[in-house]
């Protein structure tokens, strides 16, 4: 890790004050920066964190940016909602300004080794689950960075022996600078916030800036199987690799029933894939970047196998909620793009009443067309994108324009016979209707638990 940074008497501007915005100012205030933080929400918006703001002696800029204000500091650190090409970064960078993502600024102070974690799909799994396998092998960890925790409020506990399991999105990585995990890993790439990077080069460039600064003796996982990815492996870590579908001289796959992982011409079996305890073929490959993450870190065979069969899973990906009268709900409202709703309708036979809709990120709907005629029997759309997508898909299965959330679940319950499989899986972000994908998950699942709770009435009235 970095030396450090002086941050007593620089001065920074913090651009947005959602959870990240919020905890950067503050570390930088109790370090002795002068701290200014600008948000184009007011105070009545921004709530409860404005006291702690004030208290720890940060400037307030709010109900809109001033271009002066990004001219004058030394720093400035925008919050991973903020576009790194927004007009005002532009300005600011044009004058010579540094501009980093929160984690190059967490990555300066931090202690121990880092596993970082990006792709398209199934970072919160794959990351959750690297935790898990490490912290049941008895190696000290902390879980932070784009599934939830911001890193940098997790530098106050970092220790030498501490790993630290990060999630990383595009719109962090592309304001780094030395930032550089012991291991990375790279899952896949499908297109996805396509209104933010643009073209699919510049989203794959930005993620694979997890490689830049790694070192001969750091390690960078792959997924062989995904050919939009492996072009971006890099030459000077070691590479090593992870397959459903083939053999590998480097990695973990799948070989015949069973997860292996071979390093240095020795193959080692960790576990059987009827030990996996998540549904569909994504999360094999999820568990397979997660075990050869783990044997590089230094976990034992045995603990990551210990920790596969233990993991319980991870809110709001493919979590089951309920079954009410035969018919089973879903929540994988962590479903953003296309690809991962593909993932979710390939997890289960057929029979799907699914939940489609949200803030569109430019994202092309006809592909999935195909797996809802074979898959799925209604398909409900909510949200801003309802219409683009009732245009994409329409003639491969039943629709209703339900429009909000509430809607869409109770015409799904009327709908819905024994076996059935109600699912949320939007394809799209959330911010149309809601605060993030967790608070849709979290309103699905009231609404289902309200469904349940009425079911349970219903028959002990009839008793």
């Amino acid at each position: 890790m970095p030396d450090g940074f002086e941050l007593r008497g620089k001065r920074v501007l913090v651009v947005g004050l959602a959870r990240t915005g919020v905890a950067t100012a503050l570390f930088c205030a109790a370090r002795g920066a002068r701290v200014t933080a600008t948000d184009s929400r007011n105070q009545t918006e921004i709530g409860e964190a404005i006291s702690k703001l004030q208290e720890a002696g940060v400037m307030l800029e709010l109900g809109g940016h001033q271009e002066k204000t990004f001219l004058e500091p030394d720093l400035i650190i925008p919050s991973p909602g903020v576009p790194a090409d927004a007009p005002h970064l532009r300005t600011a960078r044009s004058k010579g300004v540094t501009i980093w993502s929160e984690i190059e600024l967490a990555y300066r102070f931090m202690k121990g080794r880092l596993v970082g974690i990006t792709g398209s799909n199934g970072k919160t799994t794959t990351t959750s689950l690297v935790e898990h396998i490490l912290k049941t092998a008895g190696m000290p960890t902390i879980l932070a960075g784009n599934i939830g925790t911001p890193l940098i409020s997790c530098v106050h506990a970092m220790k030498d022996e501490t790993w630290t399991v990060v999630e990383l999105s595009s719109f962090q990585l592309e304001l780094t600078e030395m930032f550089r995990p012991d291991i990375g890993v790279f899952l896949n790439l499908t297109p996805d916030h396509l209104d933010r990077h643009h073209t699919m080069q510049a989203y794959g460039a930005a993620k694979a800036r997890l490689f830049e600064n790694q070192i001969g003796g750091d390690a960078a996982v792959l997924n062989a199987d995904d050919a939009a990815a492996t072009p971006y492996a890099p030459s000077l870590p070691r590479v090593y690799w992870f397959s459903r579908k083939q053999r590998l001289a480097k990695g973990a796959y799948v070989r015949g029933e069973d997860i292996v992982f071979r390093q240095d011409g020795a193959e080692e079996m960790i576990l059987k894939l009827e030990d996996i305890p998540l549904a569909g073929a994504h999360n094999v490959e999820n568990v397979l970047a997660a075990v050869a993450a783990t044997r590089l870190a230094g976990a034992p065979a045995k603990a990551i196998a210990d920790g596969v069969r233990s993991f319980a899973g991870v809110e709001h990906r493919l979590e089951f909620v309920a079954e009410i009268a035969g018919v089973h709900y879903y929540n994988d409202s962590k479903a953003t793009n296309v690809d991962a709703t593909l993932k979710a309708l390939d997890a289960f036979p057929g029979r799907i009443l699914i939940i489609l809709g949200g803030k569109d990120k430019a994202s092309d709907y006809t592909v999935l067309q195909k797996p809802l005629r074979e898959k799925a029997i209604l398909a409900l759309l909510i949200g801003a994108a309802a219409e683009k997508i009732e245009q994409q898909i329409s003639g491969s299965v039943a629709l209703e324009l339900a429009e909000t959330i509430e809607h869409a679940v109770e015409l799904a319950s009327h709908a819905a016979q024994p076996g059935d499989v109600v699912l949320l899986a939007p394809a799209c972000a959330s911010f149309d209707q809601f605060q993030n994908y967790e608070h849709r998950g979290r309103a699905f699942k009231d609404l289902v638990r309200q469904l349940e709770k009425q079911a349970a009435g219903a028959t002990s009235r009839k008793r």
